[in-house]
């Protein structure tokens, strides 16, 4: 993405200034006043619906993108690019493809416009020469082995051919009825082999893995180059490959165990009762990134929204909310309690949260479902049926209840201990007088 200056005040359809000042935006403002006629309550003190720009506002759009770089082309606003994708709900299509590159990692964001030129280059080639060499290697070598310089290394010609059987058989799967498919666009799948193949041969640690194919085809079809989407998913697996794996399969369904325990204990104690298998029944939503439950579009906006990383539970939005919690905490009990912040479970990312989010939502029904196979018959029916807005706005309400939970749980705890404290006191006191 060619970039100019930074914005002058006024240029900006959004009064885009410094990200010192993103909480100015009069639309903004006029959110947070309404805010108030829809309030929900947790524990003891009203949690606020969080202020959200989506579904009519603008999405992070073609006039607002350039504004994010310096004049070398460098995106010096990682941060409020990152907010905006969130709060505006993804991403103009028109503007997609170059957002998605510093999205995921594909160009750092320090990179100047000339920088990313030559890395483009670099990346091409280095491309073709990985597909060239498991191309060749396959039908003669069982392995090889060459320098690491220009990105070669053993290939287990075993473990890639089974790679590549599993994938033959997958890639015929992916969603064939997007137009990215269809008549002409058939040669994509294809392209969409080359690309899992590839990544399999130099990720031997991950190699393929099913469920692979329809991430890459997401990258694929929003990007349109083969090259560009190898390296974007690369990326993208990378920081995600423990998922793929068993054990990191059994951890992410504990950690979301945990999360509704802690949001709502009688549907967790429903779901985790025997017969039902706890909710491995949400692993291919969060695998996935929902991909099946939304839209087609939908399910993109929130593929960006989730990998914006904006709002965790380490985050500055997490912080504040928790430190305004413990404010109003404080002045309740007159000055006489002020604890630390306390800590969260930061492996509760909000994806976790949007899988909560899902399970609230649809809570009668889970908790009709009497065994596994009703579950799934559950979740099938859920493809495509999904409102996106409305899951986020439970998502956030539900991040924000945790953060809520966390300083109130802390403050009962300290209530108690003193409230032992001051009868042991009495105690004494009532024995010596």
């Amino acid at each position: 993405m060619e970039a100019s200056g930074d914005p002058s005040p006024g240029t900006s359809r959004r009064g885009l200034r410094s990200e010192e000042h993103e909480g100015s935006d009069p639309r903004e403002k006029e959110q947070a006043a309404a805010a108030g006629e829809g309030r929900r309550f947790f524990g003891c003190r009203e949690a606020p619906v969080p202020v959200v720009l989506r579904g009519g506002g603008p999405q992070l759009s073609a006039g607002t993108f350039p504004l994010l770089f310096d004049p070398d082309g460098r995106l010096v606003r990682e941060s409020y690019f990152r907010k905006l994708i969130f709060k505006e709900g993804g991403v103009d299509p028109s503007i997609r493809k170059d957002v998605w590159k510093f999205l995921f990692g594909m160009y750092p964001c320090s990179s100047t416009t000339r920088e990313r030129k030559v890395l483009a280059l670099e990346r091409y080639v280095r491309y073709k020469m990985m597909k060239c060499r498991w191309q060749t290697l396959m039908p003669s070598s069982r392995r090889m082995r060459v320098d690491e310089t220009d990105n070669r290394q053993k290939i287990n010609v075993h473990e890639l051919h089974e790679a590549i059987r599993i994938v033959d058989k997958d890639v015929p799967r992916t969603e064939r009825v997007l137009d990215y498919y269809q008549n002409e666009g058939v040669i994509n799948l294809l392209v969409l082999r080359d690309i899992l193949i590839t990544f399999a041969a130099f990720h031997p640690d991950v190699s393929y893995v099913q469920g692979m194919n329809d991430l890459v085809s997401r990258f694929l079809e929003v990007l349109d180059s083969e090259v560009d989407a190898y390296w974007c998913s690369t990326f993208y697996f990378e920081k995600i490959s423990y998922d793929f794996k068993e054990e990191g399969l059994i951890r992410k369904i504990r950690l979301e165990e945990q999360l509704l325990k802690e949001l709502d204990s009688q549907l967790y104690t429903h779901l985790l009762r025997d017969g039902m298998n706890g909710l491995t029944f949400c692993h291919r939503w969060l695998l996935l990134g929902f991909q099946r439950e939304f839209e087609h579009s939908d399910a993109i906006r929130l593929f960006e929204i989730l990998s914006s990383h904006h709002l965790e539970l380490n985050s500055l939005e997490a912080e504040s909310a928790r430190h305004s919690e413990r404010m109003t905490h404080f002045q309740r009990a007159e000055g006489k309690i002020m604890p630390e912040l306390p800590l969260t479970n930061n492996d509760y990312t909000f994806e976790l949260f949007i899988c909560a989010a899902i399970l609230l939502e649809k809570k009668e029904l889970l908790l009709k479902c009497s065994d596994e196979v009703e579950l799934i018959q559950f979740t099938n029916s859920l493809q495509g049926a999904l409102n996106l807005d409305r899951v986020l706005e439970r998502a956030e309400q539900a991040f924000f209840n945790y953060c809520n939970k966390s300083v109130l749980d802390c403050f009962k705890k300290l209530c108690t201990e003193q409230k032992k404290k001051s009868f042991f006191k009495f105690k004494l006191m009532d024995l010596f007088s």
